[in-house]
Formats: C-alpha cells, structure tokens, sequence
C-alpha cells in the first residue's frame, strides 16, 4: 500500500536492533484518516470471506482494529496481556513473547466472545518473529473458530513471522513489507 510505504518513509524512524519506530501515525499517535484507508485495503483483499469478527492482540492493535471493524461491520475481540479483577475465569490463554519489549506475556481472551461458529480476521500493526500472530492463532484453534486470514499493516520481511504464517497456507495481507532498515542512515527499502 503505497500511502503507507510513503508514511513510513516520511515519520518512520530506524532504531538499532531492527526496531522501526512508527509512533507519531500507528502505536502511540494515531492516523485515523490512514487506518481508515488501511481499513478499506483489507476489506478489498478479504472481499468474499465471512468474517464474523476481528482479533487482535493489546495495545497497538487495538486502534487499527476498531478501524478495521467498522468497515466490516463487525466486533472487535482484543486478547488482554495480564490477568484482572474484571476479567471472566473461563478463558482462553496462550503464551507470547513480544519482540519489542522483549518479555513472555500471558495472553487471555474470554471463552465468550469466541466459538466455533466465528470467522476470525486478525489484525496486527506489527509483525517480525510472528510470536504474537501464532499466540493468537492458538487462541483461534482453542476456541474451535476459523481463521479468515490475517492482516498486518507493516511486516519485517527480512524476519521470519511472514515466512512461517504463510507456510500454513494462512492468506497474510501486509500491508507495507520493509525489505531492510538502516539504523545509521535511516533507509528504509520496501518489497
């Protein structure tokens, strides 16, 4: 998606260790006007899927989720990082490893709000290693649900996540895919 490749180029930021800073638009700030054309591609390249909610995983995604859930007109089922007083008993839980903040999460979502008859797209901002898309894809097989596809607004294909997603014949639509990042001049090359 070329508006977010050229956004990437704009407000990105290259950190060493491959971490590419996209604060001021997706994960601290966010463009709502770009994840609503973010929105729009995916509803385009899931055309024909029954997707009968959207799954993603807090806190980034969660933004481009909702965005995302509105073009499809349907719910948004966020999987929560820790344990808390609100939260049901009977769940559904994995374990995920987060690359950028380097630290093994419990991951939960409510037995509620997910069944075998849901249709699951699952949106994520980021992805590198694929720990949380295969956390998230365990949750769906818990639950008895079909995974749909996956959407990714931007991939680190110089990392192994997409490689291994797409090997279980899962549709992966990533939106932006960064070929290599330079942390001493900034570049940012695109698939």
């Amino acid at each position: 998606m070329k508006l977010l490749e050229e956004r990437i180029q704009k407000d990105g930021i290259v950190r060493a260790g491959n971490v590419l800073k996209v604060d001021s638009f997706i994960n601290h700030q966010m463009d709502i006007q770009l994840f609503s054309e973010m929105a729009k591609e995916w509803k385009r390249l899931f055309a024909g899927k029954n997707i009968t909610k959207i799954l993603t995983i807090e806190a980034s995604g969660i933004g481009i989720a909702a965005v995302t859930a509105m073009e499809f007109g349907v719910p948004v089922v966020f999987a929560k990082k820790s344990q808390s007083i609100n939260l049901d008993f009977d769940n559904y839980t994995t374990k995920i490893e987060s690359f950028t903040h380097k630290r093994i999460y419990d991951v939960i979502v409510s037995k509620k709000f997910l069944s075998a008859e849901d249709h699951i797209l699952i949106i994520d901002d980021f992805l590198a290693n694929g720990c949380a898309l295969e956390g998230l894809l365990h949750i769906v097989e818990e639950a008895g649900a079909t995974v749909e596809g996956i959407g990714i607004a931007i991939e680190k294909g110089f990392q192994v996540g997409g490689e291994k997603i797409r090997e279980r014949g899962i549709q992966l639509e990533s939106l932006a895919i960064v070929e290599s990042m330079d942390d001493e001049t900034g570049e940012i090359t695109f698939r």
